[in-house]
């Protein structure tokens, strides 16, 4: 495929696998200073194992411990051709706060919004007290970069014409992009259009279970 040359230890190669592991990075990765490395870090074992499907990877997963009995793991890997992919593509080190428009091809970015979803975003519901049988829900995706949230608010509501709303915390370190009930579920159907695209299976059976006290499924 032009502009991707299937070289070094990653298969770069458009599909939804490799563009759900780079939305994985784009939430919860980062690329050494060095031009060389990349690692991805996560609470859940299991999503590092398909980061590491999805580019055809056999690393080790690694164990973090940070604070009184809290565990993480890691995946780290040196790729010099995939890192200058990845900055050719809109990464960069210490990409935080600073990361904007990434270049993911049409076709695929659903796939890259469910790897972002996947790996910093939430979801969760709730029965508002307010009204009696009143069940509702968000789907939030969060960053610390306001620019890269815009970008993915923009490009939602271009394919799905829905708008969400975004917050940020006090200090303005996070942001958040939320959709509620009726927008959430035009966007989660989208997201898991396809049953065998990569996903996290503890938060595809949250979303499921709430969608099906509403009547409608994915």
């Amino acid at each position: 495929m032009a502009g991707i040359k299937p070289q070094g230890k990653v298969k770069m190669k458009w599909s939804p696998g490799f563009a759900y592991a780079l939305g994985l990075l784009a939430s919860d990765g980062s690329l050494s200073k060095d031009g060389r490395h990349i690692d991805l870090t996560s609470k859940n074992r299991d999503q590092l194992e398909t980061f590491l499907s999805c580019l055809h990877l056999n690393n080790v997963i690694g164990v973090k411990a940070s604070g009184k009995n809290k565990i993480s793991y890691r995946v780290q890997f040196g790729d010099v051709l995939f890192y200058n992919f990845l900055l050719s593509t809109g990464f960069m080190p210490a990409k935080s706060k600073i990361l904007g428009e990434l270049k993911i091809p049409k076709r695929y970015f659903f796939d890259f919004l469910r790897g972002s979803f996947d790996g910093d975003g939430t979801f969760y519901s709730y029965h508002d007290p307010r009204w009696k049988s009143s069940f509702m829900f968000y789907t939030v995706f969060v960053t610390a970069s306001p620019t890269h949230l815009k970008w993915l608010r923009e490009s939602i509501s271009y394919r799905l014409g829905i708008r969400g709303h975004i917050t940020h915390d006090k200090r303005r370190t996070t942001y958040q992009l939320k959709y509620a009930k009726s927008e959430s579920i035009k966007l989660l159907e989208k997201l898991y259009e396809s049953k065998s695209a990569p996903h996290l299976k503890r938060k595809y059976l949250k979303v499921q279970k709430a969608l099906r006290i509403v009547g409608a499924s994915i």
